[in-house]
């Protein structure tokens, strides 16, 4: 089963949430867009996307400058390990720093972290403006050239650079 990074299913509903248009454009343009919300949609996020009527963003090989609204279900970890791999682009998803794909997908390969200062107000599937999300959002950039866009992000909140290297905490785990 798969279905668009902007897709929820709950009580067999689903749900568009697109990111506002400010947001990318204070990013700049993206060449791929995997998992792009489906048509009709109200604004682009990327020259190419791929939505899950046509494509299948994971099994496809991703290419120049990729913009990530992962789905935000049990299918996160394969799209943020191919973000990961890929290494060049910007994610947004919710803060979920105690999850094993943030610890195994985000912090070994990301270059920086924006941590909003409030709660993002995402977008309808027809572009009107929705409440503010239910849990904190971060941006997550994969590479140098997506570190230096994103620590000057022009919103507010905070800039995290991030070392890529692994580390690894051999303290006991939480109970």
């Amino acid at each position: 089963m798969s279905f668009t990074a902007h897709e929820i299913s709950k009580e067999n509903n689903k749900y568009v949430w697109l990111t506002p248009p400010k947001i990318l454009e204070k990013l700049g343009p993206f060449d791929l867009d995997p998992s792009a919300a489906p048509l009709p949609r109200p604004w682009d996020t990327a020259k190419t996307m791929w939505t899950e009527a046509s494509d299948d963003g994971l099994a496809k090989e991703w290419f120049g400058r990729v913009w990530l609204n992962p789905p935000y279900g049990r299918l996160i970890s394969n799209w943020m390990e191919k973000m990961a791999h890929h290494g060049n682009g910007v994610a947004i998803t919710y803060v979920r720093t105690d999850t094993a794909w943030f610890q195994k997908w985000v912090f070994p390969f990301v270059s920086g972290i924006f941590c909003f200062n409030g709660r993002v107000k995402f977008h309808h599937g027809d572009g009107r403006l929705a409440d503010a999300a239910s849990a904190p959002h971060v941006l997550l950039a994969y590479g140098e050239e997506n570190a230096k866009i994103v620590s000057n992000f022009d919103w507010p909140g905070k800039w995290v650079p991030m070392k890529t290297e692994l580390h690894t905490n051999s303290g006991a785990q939480m109970q």
